[in-house]
């Protein structure tokens, strides 16, 4: 498991993936960001990844950032887990 990915929650729909890495880079050097977008609508999906380049910046950002407020939104910042796999049969 990476511990330096973090799941970024409670984003704002207007919030950008430039505005997402300078306010991580505060903490520290950020190695990619990404905003999760519908594949129809292109419109963010109010969650995304960053990681940063080790898992004591990864703390310390969740340290600092968990609960910071970006675009008034109060943020949710937390080690991302593995997607689960899906059934697709329903």
């Amino acid at each position: 498991m990476n511990n330096s990915r973090l799941f970024i929650g409670n984003l704002s729909y207007k919030t950008s993936e430039a505005q997402l890495e300078e306010l991580f880079r505060t903490i520290g050097e950020v190695v990619s960001v990404r905003i999760i977008t519908d594949k129809f609508t292109n419109r963010s999906k109010g969650f995304g990844f960053v990681e940063m380049a080790t898992p004591e910046l990864a703390a310390k950002a969740i340290e600092q950032l968990n609960g910071k407020m970006l675009d008034d939104r109060a943020l949710t910042v937390k080690i991302a887990t593995p997607p689960e796999q899906r059934d697709n049969r329903k």
